[in-house]
């Protein structure tokens, strides 16, 4: 999806095989005015209405993460980038991290037997790995 060139007529969002494309059909910032506005993140660009969204993974943080890494002369850290969605989750069922690093904390969640990526088997490539729930094969559940 090419946000700038957006023009609203809802096609990527017929189209995505896992429908998390959202049409934006409230203008959100018409009318917000001083100081009101300042209580928006300025790294997130509000769109405006009549555009499709979906979730980029917070990535003004990695850039960030990046470009500072970058100016430090080093590699990321495992960890070092955190999307909001994962920084807000008390539970930490989230995990974030670079799926190519063999050694990554998501990476070693993506193999394990527990691991699965939604209509996988189209095709598409997904970059987000689901864990299933842990059960007892031998059915040693809740029995009455």
């Amino acid at each position: 999806m090419t946000y700038n060139r957006c023009v609203g007529t809802k096609y990527c969002a017929n189209n995505c095989p896992y429908k998390v494309r959202r049409f934006n059909f409230l203008e959100f910032t018409a009318a917000k005015r001083e100081p009101e506005s300042l209580v928006y993140n300025p790294e997130v660009t509000v769109r405006p209405r009549g555009v499709m969204e979906k979730c980029s993974f917070c990535v003004q943080r990695i850039q960030d993460g990046r470009m500072r890494a970058m100016s430090e002369n080093r590699p990321l850290k495992d960890g070092e980038i955190v999307p909001a969605c994962a920084a807000a989750c008390p539970s930490q069922a989230i995990v974030f991290g670079d799926l190519k690093d063999p050694d990554s904390r998501v990476s070693k969640l993506a193999r394990s037997g527990r691991g699965y990526k939604v209509l996988e088997e189209l095709g598409v490539r997904p970059a987000v790995t689901y864990l299933t729930d842990v059960r007892n094969p031998a059915g040693g559940g809740n029995e009455s």
